[in-house]
């Protein structure tokens, strides 16, 4: 069965579709505090003109999903699947990102498990790179069950810090990890 790249997955909080041509306007006002992208190599992807480019991308990869928040149906950010490698079954699992009123982990995780949970219908393995100064994205990927793999470089010829979460990572954590430690993935 061929990966499906543009799902409707839904949670408990959040829900993520296909992104479309006409949610720039809402997912630029959730992308526009400055604080967002701090701490990743593009920090001025807040400024509209940048944050254009990053949305076509998206529009372009065939796997980008728009995240609401299933209360009150705000675009909170987004997700996509890209690089798929089927003979490698695997797929990579990034640019993501969600406005700041969303962030300490609880939305976060429901996003990276419900794509997980999907992504592990179809392949062994989901790659995740976190740009290496980008150490609140490496604590959340740690979080749902990243493992380090290494150094890498990233889809624009970047250094990155390369995790793997696989599809036979089951057990729950008990309690969080020590820092800088992985846990368990939590499907």
């Amino acid at each position: 069965m061929p990966f499906e790249l543009l799902p409707t997955l839904q949670g408990e909080l959040l829900r993520l579709r296909p992104l479309r041509e006409d949610d720039f306007g809402a997912l630029l006002a959730a992308a526009s505090d400055p604080l967002i992208w701090e701490q990743h190599p593009q920090s001025d992807r807040w400024r509209e003109p940048v944050f254009r480019k990053y949305f076509e991308s998206g529009i372009a990869s065939g796997g980008a999903l728009l995240a609401t928040d299933l209360a009150t149906g705000a675009v909170i950010g987004s997700s996509r699947y890209h690089a798929l490698d089927e003979a490698a079954s695997e797929v990579e699992v990034g640019y993501s990102f969600l406005a700041r009123p969303y962030w300490g982990g609880v939305y976060n995780g429901e996003m990276k498990r419900l794509m997980l949970r999907h992504a592990f219908r179809f392949v062994k393995t989901v790659v995740l790179r976190v740009g290496p100064t980008n150490f609140r994205s490496q604590r959340a990927v740690e979080k749902i069950g990243g493992v380090r793999a290494g150094m890498g470089i990233d889809a624009a010829g970047r250094e990155c810090v390369v995790f793997h979460v696989t599809s036979d990572q089951r057990e729950r954590p008990t309690q969080p990890p020590a820092h800088g430690q992985p846990c368990a993935q939590i499907l």
